[in-house]
């Protein structure tokens, strides 16, 4: 199928409120912690016919393989203080925030999940000494049920979509069970606002490294999005500023609920089964919290198939970055765009732009990173400085 681009109708450019700053000092006392890489890639940018093409390269986050661990780590610790109706006595390292939530034991935290961010919030469970009960939707691949079960999890496989998954962890909260979804539903909304406040770090990240190096800010950004909490974030800070971004938003062609809904004005869902290889964004339905902020703030929406992701993959690795199948999307997505008569308008001058990619994650599924590369991921070499 081929892709799908338009220039979002709804969008108005207003002001959204930036991320507390009490989110990054979080971030910054979980272990091994560090800013990853921004990459230039000028390899991909002039295959583009931009100036220049950044990677933010969201590979290998604190051990894991994406940048999911920003918002589940953040949304759940929100959690904890809303049950406790408090914040933890002051702690200067996980050990000890796990040491003063012992006596909350047993606790479980549950998510639905296509596979990153069920693994960082049994990621962070498991840090904290609780239980973690993790459901995905029917067609997760094995790899990623065994990487969450390697979190000491549950895993639950739902017999429906994404969106099934997230109606039945919902059923699942409890004095002992927080559940932390990334998406909202009516009475549930400051969780998955947590989860977006944490990833918001990625592009505090993405403006330190810029800076450090002389680098003017993006004038495009490309974004994946799936129900819509990462692009939430890049909203806000994006929206919050002086600087002021072509944003674009990526889905798969069978999983396009953000395009679908700006077209119709209101949230729509877009029915499954969602097959897309970028199981990361095979979501149904926006998350009505993150919803205002997408149709405000969204400049162009593109949906591609499977086979654009795949081809993603493997110019990726050309630039030394290995992209997973959901972390590939942006980088299709961009292709598309400048690809398309209309689209091309969205940078006034393509050959001095600066593009911004989000590769938000990395070999998720070995076996297939392979099948599509060609490749082993331990076989595609590693850039050795933060932009070049």
């Amino acid at each position: 199928m081929a892709a799908l681009v338009i220039r979002n109708p709804l969008f108005d450019g207003r002001d959204w409120p930036a991320a507390p700053p009490e989110v990054r000092t979080f971030h910054r006392r979980l272990p091994a912690y560090a800013p990853t890489l921004v990459i230039d890639a000028p390899r991909l940018a002039e295959s583009l016919g931009v100036g220049r093409v950044l990677v933010k390269a969201e590979t290998q986050r604190m051990g894991l393989p994406s940048f999911k661990i920003l918002g589940a780590s953040w949304a759940s610790y929100r959690a904890i203080c809303e049950h406790l109706g408090s914040e933890p006595p002051q702690w200067a390292n996980i050990n000890a925030l796990a040491a003063s939530l012992a006596h909350l034991r047993p606790m479980t935290l549950v998510a639905a999940t296509d596979g990153n961010h069920g693994r960082a919030v049994a990621f962070m469970a498991r840090l904290l000494g609780f239980d973690a009960h993790i459901l995905v939707p029917d067609g997760t691949s094995e790899a990623r049920i065994a990487a969450i079960g390697d979190e000491s999890a549950t895993v639950t496989v739902v017999d429906g979509t994404y969106d099934d998954a997230i109606t039945q962890s919902a059923e699942m909260a409890g004095e002992r069970c927080l559940v932390v979804s990334d998406t909202s539903w009516p009475g549930y909304e400051t969780i998955p606002a947590n989860v977006a406040e944490g990833y918001t770090t990625i592009f505090a990240e993405v403006d330190d490294a810029l800076a450090a190096n002389g680098i003017a800010q993006p004038d495009l950004v490309a974004v994946p999005v799936g129900v819509g909490a990462f692009m939430a974030a890049a909203v806000t800070h994006y929206r919050s500023g002086e600087h002021r971004p072509v944003l674009v938003s990526v889905e798969p062609d069978d999983a396009n609920c953000v395009q679908a809904s700006t077209m119709a004005g209101e949230i729509t869902e877009t029915p499954g089964p969602h097959r897309s290889i970028m199981v990361g964004l095979n979501c149904g339905v926006p998350s009505p919290l993150a919803w205002p902020m997408l149709a405000s703030g969204v400049d162009w929406c593109v949906s591609v198939d499977s086979d654009a992701a795949g081809q993603a993959m493997v110019d990726l690795a050309g630039s030394q970055v290995v992209a997973g199948e959901t972390g590939s999307a942006s980088l299709a997505g961009l292709r598309a765009l400048l690809a398309d008569e209309q689209g091309r308008s969205a940078l006034d001058d393509p050959q001095n732009a600066t593009v911004l990619v989000m590769v938000t994650e990395g070999a998720t599924d070995p076996a297939n990173y392979e099948r599509i590369v060609g490749r082993p991921h331990t076989e595609v070499g590693r850039v050795l400085t933060a932009v070049r």
